[in-house]
């Protein structure tokens, strides 16, 4: 029988009704000017706050998929856990994730080949970071299976050896879930996230928590970029204030595609 991860933040983060969520999704990602000779990048980071405040900076990196997305059979999704403390790396017991706009099939043939990763329908149940990607990838790689990963406690080397194991060919990308700073006034946390960026283009893996709430998942994705060679862009960065106009707690956000080495 199959089982069905419903969705949790339907509504709140983004639109909860099919037809509102697809015209919302796709007037996003019509924004994005992609150049014609830029090819499909192997992995992505995107924010995963609501729409409303990061939806525009994560379809700069989604809008990148479009070109190749019809060819994308798997796509591996990293996020952080926002609701509980655990040790390693999480996958779900679902066999399939729930959004308005249809359900989105777990690779579950893949999740054999991972090796030392526990199953959690609790950790699974309500963490947003990796729900708010759905419609994107539902609407850039329609026909893509998904390994959802929720990342707890675990040190690079331990993230890089699972997607080591899952990394694949141009049928696969990566997607890691991050926002960068939490809450600081618009000045530091401009400043801050710069040098956030900095760290990531450099596949610098010892970003701290202040830094990026995915800061695990980020720094364990880079160093598996590191072995592979990718090479990092950065697409768009914003904060929350560019969204809201209110300058004295922001959240910021960036979007970043790594590319295959001898890409541009």
């Amino acid at each position: 029988m199959l089982t069905v991860r419903p969705a949790s933040v339907a509504g709140r983060f983004y639109p909860g009704e099919a037809a509102a969520l697809r015209k919302e999704v796709d007037r996003l990602l019509a924004a994005v000017a992609v150049p014609p000779e830029e090819p499909t990048p192997k992995a992505l980071i995107v924010p995963h706050a609501s729409y409303a405040y990061s939806g525009a900076v994560a379809a700069c990196a989604y809008a990148r998929l479009i070109r190749g997305g019809g060819d994308l059979e798997r796509v591996i999704l990293l996020g952080p856990s926002h609701h509980a403390a655990f040790q390693g790396l999480a996958l779900p017991e679902a066999d399939a994730f729930e959004t308005p706009l249809g359900v989105v099939a777990v690779d579950t043939a893949m999740l054999a080949h991972i090796p030392q990763v526990r199953r959690s329908e609790a950790i699974h149940g309500s963490e947003h970071a990796l729900e708010v990607q759905l419609p994107f990838i539902q609407r850039v790689a329609p026909d893509a299976k998904l390994v959802p990963l929720v990342v707890g406690q675990a040190p690079p080397r331990q993230v890089a050896d699972v997607l080591d194991t899952l990394w694949g060919g141009p049928e696969t990308v990566i997607i890691v879930s991050s926002d960068l700073s939490h809450y600081l006034p618009d000045r530091l946390g401009r400043a801050m996230d710069r040098e956030t960026v900095r760290q990531i283009l450099h596949l610098d893996t010892t970003l701290e928590s202040e830094r990026a709430c995915g800061a695990i998942p980020v720094s364990g994705f880079l160093e598996a970029a590191k072995r592979r060679r990718l090479h990092p862009v950065l697409l768009d960065l914003r904060n929350s204030g560019d969204a809201t106009g209110d300058l004295e707690e922001v959240v910021g956000y960036g979007a970043f595609a790594f590319f295959e080495t001898g890409q541009p």
